[in-house]
């Protein structure tokens, strides 16, 4: 019976290993798959981007018959109903000052009794007004076009990854074509991101060496838990912090029309990444080997001797994940730059400038952007541009950790 029994309770236990191991196994694989949906998820809503025509849908640009240009960019669009280019010389065309149309701007060039009640007579006359006036540009509803009108058009290409990456202006509610040139966003992120890190360096391993070389086991214990704790500050709350204390601080002492700048982001942001540095480095200090110390103190070195020429040195892999880390912080950050950076979707050549980061805008305009859209899907495509910048950090501390191991081994 007490064989019997035991046996009972082996089978029971073997069962039950069998059971969680099957449970950690089918949980390891669903939260993989969620992810992997997750990415692919994102960068199918991305590339959507580059199916979709540069001129905004249901809408054409109709020209003169006897206007040659037929291809314009987005900026080259956005430059002419700006009227920043006045004549169709500046896109190979003939000398011809450049007119264009709307379809609000009908009542200026026809009356009601014209147009009729419900615009049923408005294709006929826009097409009639085009063919006389050699030098116009009309941006009308395709289906308003009446058949067979004497009409040229300019080609409706999609967009092109060169006009995404390489471009200068975010404009993606510019009519008649949008802009989603990315690269003030991406100069802002990390241009805010590296003024971040050379802030918070200096003081992050100055904190972390007085806590793991100079500071007493009392001081420590009281400093650690304060630091750690500013991890878990909503980033809301640093927000708040720069937009009162920082901007008007920055905007006084360097005369700025508004404080609200790359400079304040980067301060708020190092100020955020601090935690992390100072935990991860402080960390890899106190696992320096203690004979590496003695070995160095018998030799006649000092104390300071000690610390920047043995454990800083050994520690350095540690020290580097930490500021990596850091980074990660920095460049994912999305209340508190939104708050302090002043939003401004521009190329930055000054740190004192305002600018806007890729976590801000997607923030800021995804409740805007109407679900599968141009705009939305530009949003989807920040989001995999800041999917591998945080791939490429994470790489990073990987590879720095796998080179500690190596080394200590």
């Amino acid at each position: 019976c007490t064989r019997k029994r035991a046996a009972q309770q082996n089978g029971m236990k073997r069962f039950l290993e069998k059971a969680v191991k099957w449970l950690l196994t089918a949980s390891g694989f669903v939260t993989s798959l969620v992810i992997l949906l997750i990415i692919g998820f994102l960068f199918t809503e991305g590339a959507g981007l580059f199916r979709e025509h540069v001129i905004e849908d249901g809408y054409v640009l109709a020209l003169n018959s006897e206007n040659p240009v037929r291809e314009l960019s987005a900026a080259d669009i956005k430059a002419v109903f700006d009227e920043d280019v006045t004549n169709w010389k500046e896109f190979g065309g003939p000398d011809l000052a450049i007119e264009t149309f709307r379809l609000e701007d009908a009542d200026d060039y026809f009356t009601e009794e014209q147009l009729g009640p419900q615009y049923e007579n408005a294709g006929t006359l826009i097409a009639s007004l085009v063919v006389s006036r050699p030098g116009m540009v009309a941006f009308v509803p395709e289906s308003m076009i009446p058949d067979g009108a004497r009409l040229n058009f300019i080609e409706d290409n999609t967009i092109s990854p060169g006009e995404v990456f390489a471009g200068a202006e975010w404009f993606p509610t510019a009519t008649p074509a949008p802009l989603f040139g990315m690269w003030p966003l991406l100069a802002g992120t990390l241009w805010v991101s590296l003024f971040a890190i050379l802030f918070a360096l200096p003081f992050g391993i100055s904190i972390a060496v007085y806590m793991a070389e100079v500071a007493s086991e009392k001081v420590r214990n009281i400093l650690k838990p304060i630091i750690e704790l500013l991890n878990g500050i909503p980033s809301v709350v640093y927000g708040f912090f720069g937009l009162i204390v920082i901007v008007p601080l920055l905007q006084q002492v360097f005369g700025l029309p508004v404080g609200e700048s790359g400079l304040a982001g980067s301060i708020v942001l190092a100020i955020m990444a601090l935690p992390t540095i100072v935990t991860v480095a402080e960390d890899a200090m106190r696992n320096c080997p203690r004979s590496l110390r003695e070995a160095s103190l018998a030799l006649g070195a000092t104390k300071w001797q000690t610390i920047s020429r043995v454990v800083i040195p050994s520690s350095m892999s540690g020290i580097a994940s930490g500021v990596v880390l850091g980074i990660g912080r920095a460049v994912g950050e999305t209340m508190a730059v939104l708050m302090v950076t002043g939003n401004a979707a521009v190329v930055p050549t000054s740190i004192l400038e305002p600018l806007r980061t890729i976590p801000a805008t997607i923030a800021a305009e995804l409740g805007e952007a109407p679900a599968g859209g141009a705009h939305y899907q530009s949003l989807f495509l920040l989001g995999v541009i800041l999917f591998f910048i945080t791939f490429i950090i994470n790489l990073s501390v990987e590879y720095i950790s796998s080179r500690s191991k190596a080394k200590n081994n």
